[in-house]
Formats: structure tokens, C-alpha cells, sequence
């Protein structure tokens, strides 16, 4: 690819309005395929981009959608909203689960909750943590209700909200011991090293699960651009209390709204055919940084995943 090209991409990429139009990749949210009787989990489904994600996959008629969030209060906007808008037999077709993902005990309760709920799970967006994964795993590591449903013909899809920000992660990044993840690195490194994990993840994913002999059961990363979010409004300020009004004042005009910023998200978890990718928004494949790339960094990721969620679960009472 070019450098002109490159730079449309980047500029199609990051922004909202037109210029999407500049990318190499098109996908809107119009091209969604019909979602009749599938079943949705979006993680932090209820504002921002997952409601975006949420919304279109209500548009395009899919079965069930459980809804992943803190908030119950913010839930309840958002059913009012697509009750509003789709219509309250759209708001019916969701659930919704409390659900703090970074409460271990908590993610399994839901799990479980949702696998005697429905007997199969075609998409999963981790837009707001990690994945929903019970006690019930195959044998490589993936969700029993994802495995059925893809033993069954289907394609199931899972995402990862991953960042183009991954390219600045620390350089001696090495996922080795809990104590490199404690470091307290600031908050745009710690941010950035985040959305490296989630890149190596859905990687590491494809290699062990769909390139071993299960091809239905696909992986991406997605990388969304400026949107105009709680995080980018509000968050912000806490960490940088003066300089975060560059992010959300000085960068509104050029944000984009959570409808656009859910595009390559929407795409990676309804259209695409591939496991492994960086998908920047709205539908453009990426290599990613050099660590990005690095296999080894992915296999340390998730054998330190394995070893600290072992390990620390043992210590939360049941």
C-alpha cells in the first residue's frame, strides 16, 4: 500500500463523517446481515460503542442479546432508547446481566447463568473486559455453548476492542510475571500495553483454536478511532484533570458518534470470514505494531493469564 493510501486509511480510521469514506475497506452498519435467530453477549453493551454495537445487531433482528453492564440505571436508558426507537418488542429481546468484569466470581456466575439460559452463543463482543468464559471449557480453552453452536455449522464470533494507541506500548513489554503488570507505568502506557494484550489475544486465538481444526470459531481485534464516549468525555479528566480537555473538547468536532465507532466492531462480530485480524474501523485488515506481530509475546500473555487467574481465583471465597 502506499503512502497515500496509508494516510487516507489513517485519516478514515480515526474520524468521523466523511472522511470514512477514505478508507481502503468499506462496511457500514447497513450491510449487517440478517441476525434471525442468533444469540449476542456484549460486554458494556448499554453506552458508548457497545450500544452502537447493541442497537444495529436489534435492527438486524437478532434472537436474544444479553447485555453486559455495572449500571442499572444506564441500562434502563438504553432499553428505553431502543423501545423508542426499534420498538418494544426489540427492547424485549434483551437481558440484561449486572456484571463487573473485573469481579472473577461474578463473570462465572453470569456465564453460567446465560449457558442454562440458551443453548447456543454465535456472537460475543468484549467491549468493556474480558471474555465470558465458564467452568464449562473444551478442552482447548473455549466456552462449551460457543463450540456447540459452531459444531453445528455456524459461525460463531468473538471480538476484542483492541486501539491503533497499542503501537506506543511500552517496548520492554514481555508479559511474563504479575509483577511487570503491577508496574505502575501512567496511565497512556498502562491504556496502550491493554490494547496490545487484546490484539495478541485474538492472535494467539486463532492460531490455537481456529487453525486446530475449528475454522467456525473466529477471533478479531477491532480498533474504533476517535468516538465520542464516557471514556473520552469524562474519564478523561481523571487522570489528566487539565490536559484531558484537549481529548474532549478540542478533538469533539472530529470524534466520531458511538453509531460510527461500532462499525468495524459490528463488522468483525456479523461479516468477516477470518480469525486473527487488527480490524480498523471501518473494515481495514492491519498488521499492527512489530509486538503485535510477536507470537512468542502472545504465548506469554496467555500462559501469565492462566497462571494469575489460577492462582487468584483460589483466593476469592465462593
Amino acid at each position: 500500500m502506499n503512502t497515500i493510501n496509508k494516510i487516507k486509511n489513517e485519516i478514515g480510521e480515526n474520524f468521523g463523517g466523511p472522511a470514512q469514506k477514505l478508507s481502503s475497506h468499506q462496511f457500514t452498519l447497513d450491510d449487517v446481515p440478517d441476525l434471525t435467530g442468533k444469540v449476542a453477549v456484549v460486554t458494556g453493551g448499554s453506552e458508548g460503542i457497545g450500544y452502537g454495537a447493541t442497537w444495529t445487531f436489534l435492527r438486524h433482528n437478532v434472537h436474544r442479546l444479553y447485555i453486559l453492564s455495572v449500571s442499572p440505571e444506564v441500562v434502563s436508558g438504553a432499553k428505553e432508547a431502543i423501545a423508542n426507537e426499534l420498538g418494544q418488542e426489540a427492547a424485549d429481546r434483551t437481558i440484561w446481566k449486572q456484571c463487573d468484569m473485573a469481579d472473577w466470581k461474578r463473570v462465572e456466575e453470569v456465564a453460567e447463568g446465560i449457558g442454562q439460559h440458551t443453548d447456543r452463543l454465535d456472537i460475543l463482543v468484549n467491549n468493556a473486559g474480558g471474555g465470558v468464559m465458564t467452568y464449562q471449557e473444551t478442552e482447548y480453552g473455549v466456552d462449551r455453548h460457543m463450540a456447540k453452536t459452531a459444531e453445528e455449522g455456524n459461525t460463531v464470533r468473538v471480538t476484542v476492542q483492541a486501539s491503533n494507541l497499542h503501537r506506543s506500548a511500552p517496548k520492554d513489554t514481555k508479559f511474563e510475571s504479575l509483577e511487570e503488570l503491577n508496574r505502575d507505568l501512567g496511565p497512556n502506557p498502562l491504556y496502550e500495553r491493554s490494547k496490545l494484550a487484546g490484539i495478541l489475544y485474538a492472535r494467539w486465538f486463532a492460531r490455537n483454536v481456529t487453525d486446530a481444526g475449528h475454522p467456525t470459531l473466529l477471533m478479531n481485534a477491532t480498533h474504533s478511532g476517535f468516538v465520542d464516549t464516557k471514556m473520552s468525555k469524562q474519564d478523561i479528566h481523571e487522570p489528566y484533570p487539565l490536559a484531558g480537555y484537549g481529548m474532549s473538547h478540542g478533538m469533539a468536532p472530529f470524534k466520531k458518534d458511538q453509531f460510527e465507532g461500532a462499525v468495524s466492531t459490528v463488522y468483525a462480530a456479523t461479516v468477516t470470514g477470518r480469525s486473527g485480524q487488527y480490524i480498523n474501523s471501518p473494515a481495514v485488515p492491519e498488521a499492527g505494531s512489530d509486538q503485535a506481530q510477536d507470537e512468542m509475546l502472545g504465548e506469554n500473555l496467555m500462559e501469565l493469564v492462566r497462571k494469575v487467574y489460577q492462582e487468584k481465583n483460589q483466593l476469592v471465597p465462593s
